[in-house]
C-alpha cells in the first residue's frame, strides 16, 4: 500500500503534539475525488480541535486542516473532474439527500461534518472529498491565497449576508479585524454598502484593517468599544456585530448594538460562557444569531467576488507543512494579521 507524508495527532493538546508521520494513501471511491494538496491554510478550527474536548470525537492518527487548494490527482467511478485541473475544496461534508441539503441549507445537515474537526483533513500531501466538494479556483491567486479565501469568507459571507442582512447605510462592528473572519467580514461589508467599525489590539492592525475598507477602527486594549460605538452613531449603537470572541466581548457587545439589532456570533476563543443581561436583549429587542460556515452555493458566490478581486484574502505567512506547530504558536499568541498557510 503506498503511503503519504501528513502531520498527524495522535493524543490532544498543546502544539508539541503535532508530528509528522507517513499515513495510508487515500483512494478515492465512487463519486470522490483525490485532490493534491499544494495549501493548507489554518483556522482556529485547528486549535480547538487539537486541544480537544467532549464535542471533538476524532479518529487517531488525525489530521487537521480544513481550508484546501491544490489539484485533482485522480477520480473515482462516476466522477468527471479532469486530473490536473486546480481546485479549492468546501470543507463542509454533508449527505446532499435530505430536505435541509436539498433546500440549499447543506451547513444544516444533521450529518454535516468539517475536514480537519471530525474527519480527516488537510495537514497531508494528498486528501479525497466527493467531488461535490471541489470548487472554481480563483486563478488570480496562487495557491496560498486560494487557500486563505476559503472558510473564514465563506462562513463570513452567511454572518454577513444571511444572518446580519447588512444593507447599504448600516453601520457594523467587526470583531477582531486580524482574525480570518475580521478580514473577511470588513471587506464583506464594505461590499453591501455598510459603514464598517473595526477592533483589534493594536495600531498596526488597525491600520491593516483600514486598509480592507474599515471606516474606523478601535483599540478595545485602550478603549471602551461600546462607548466609542455611541459615539460613533450618535448614541444609537450599530446595526450589526459580527463576533466571534465570545466571553466578555460578546456581553459587551449586546451594549453596542441598537434596539432591534442583530449581533451573529460563531465562535468563542475569549471564553464561551458570558454574563448577560437578558433585559438587554429582550426589551430591546436584539436578535441574537449563531452561525457556522455557509453552504456550498455561498462558496460559488464568494469565489466569484474573489476571482472578480471584489474580495482579497490576506495571508500573514506561509510555513512548510513540517513547521505546524509553529504556526499553531502563531495563531494562538495572535501575531498574525490575516492566515497562517502551510505548504505541504
Amino acid at each position: 500500500m503506498a503511503n503519504m507524508t501528513a502531520m498527524v495527532l495522535t493524543e490532544h493538546g498543546g502544539p508539541e503534539v503535532l508530528h509528522l508521520a507517513d499515513v495510508p494513501l487515500p483512494e478515492p471511491g465512487p463519486g470522490e475525488v483525490r485532490v493534491r494538496i499544494r495549501a493548507v491554510a489554518l483556522n482556529h478550527l485547528d486549535i480547538w480541535t487539537r486541544k480537544g474536548g467532549p464535542a471533538f470525537k476524532v479518529e487517531f492518527p488525525h489530521r487537521l486542516g480544513s481550508d484546501i487548494a491544490g489539484e485533482v490527482d485522480a477520480v473515482g467511478p462516476g466522477a468527471t473532474a479532469k486530473v490536473g485541473t486546480k481546485v479549492v475544496v468546501q470543507p463542509g461534508l454533508s449527505c446532499m439527500r435530505c430536505a435541509q441539503c436539498l433546500g440549499g441549507h447543506d451547513n444544516l445537515c444533521r450529518y454535516y461534518k468539517i475536514l480537519g474537526e471530525n474527519t480527516q483533513g488537510g495537514y497531508g500531501q494528498f486528501i479525497v472529498v466527493p467531488e461535490v466538494n471541489i470548487a472554481p479556483y480563483p486563478e488570480r491567486l496562487d495557491m496560498a491565497h486560494a487557500a486563505a479565501s476559503i472558510l473564514p469568507f465563506l462562513t463570513a459571507w452567511q454572518m454577513v449576508v444571511h444572518k446580519a442582512r447588512v444593507q447599504p447605510g448600516d453601520t457594523v462592528l467587526v470583531h477582531g479585524a486580524g482574525s480570518g473572519i475580521g478580514v473577511a467580514a470588513i471587506q464583506i461589508a464594505k461590499l453591501h454598502g455598510a459603514r464598517v467599525i473595526a477592533t483589534a489590539s493594536s495600531d498596526a492592525k488597525l491600520a491593516r484593517a483600514k486598509d480592507l475598507g474599515a471606516d474606523v477602527g478601535i483599540d478595545y486594549v485602550k478603549q471602551d468599544f461600546v462607548a466609542e460605538c455611541k459615539t460613533l452613531t450618535g448614541k444609537r449603537g450599530v446595526d450589526a456585530v459580527i463576533e466571534h470572541v465570545g466571553g466578555d466581548v460578546f456581553a459587551a457587545s449586546i451594549r453596542a448594538v441598537r434596539s432591534g439589532g442583530r449581533i451573529v456570533t460563531c465562535g468563542a476563543t475569549a471564553g464561551f460562557h458570558p454574563a448577560i443581561d437578558l433585559r438587554h436583549i429582550f426589551f430591546r429587542q436584539v436578535e441574537v444569531l449563531g452561525s457556522t460556515m455557509g453552504s456550498k452555493a455561498d462558496l460559488l458566490a464568494v469565489l466569484g467576488h474573489i476571482a472578480a478581486g471584489r474580495l482579497s484574502p490576506v495571508v500573514h505567512e506561509v510555513l512548510p507543512l513540517a513547521r505546524a506547530a509553529d504556526a499553531h504558536r502563531l495563531l494562538e499568541e495572535r501575531k498574525a494579521f490575516g492566515k497562517v498557510v502551510l505548504e505541504p
